[in-house]
């Protein structure tokens, strides 16, 4: 059993994610360290590309934040040959900048298939439930710059199971 985590998002609904820890151990421990201290909680999804993918989890609502330090990426083109998680439609995978291991607590789910970022990005997880949601909120009018013209936000993030996985603070930069 892997864990999942619930993810609120007022006026749209909910999302159930199931994250994969034997694919990326510190990502996923990253994830839930700031879940459980309720990091995420009243955050928005502030860049939202249709046909791609919704992102969130920028302190500051405009992708330039993060929780103040960062991770190593999880990923085969930065030497961790481990996670073979593809970027198909329902995955959540770690933003990050031109740096590899510049990912902290911005994440995005795939609204559809993205396999180009297989291999660059530190993909975690898998939505089980609230594809539609997903779906939903990937299509809302936005701006030129990404941003949704009406606030996505995240009501609540919670931890609904640890599953089998035994929790550990992440390893930070």
């Amino acid at each position: 059993m892997n864990p999942t985590v619930e993810l609120k998002i007022r006026d749209q609904g909910t999302v159930v994610l199931e994250l994969e820890p034997n694919m990326a151990p510190n990502t996923v421990n990253n994830f839930l360290s700031l879940v459980q201290k309720g990091f995420y909680n009243g955050l928005t999804f502030h860049r939202i590309i249709a046909g791609f993918m919704i992102q969130g989890g920028c302190p500051d609502g405009n992708g330039m934040g993060g929780p103040g330090y960062r991770i190593k990426g999880e990923f085969r083109n930065n030497n961790f040959k481990t996670n073979t998680i593809s970027h198909r439609k329902g995955v959540i995978s770690m933003a990050r900048a031109y740096d590899k291991n510049s990912a902290g607590s911005q994440f995005f789910i795939m609204h559809e298939d993205g396999t180009f970022l297989d291999g660059e990005y530190a993909a975690f997880g898998h939505v089980v439930s609230g594809q539609d949601v997903v779906d939903a909120v990937a299509t809302i009018p936005t701006w030129p710059n990404d941003m949704p013209m009406a606030p996505m936000v995240m009501e609540s993030v919670k931890v609904l199971d640890m599953g089998d996985w035994t929790f550990a603070e992440p390893e930070k930069m």
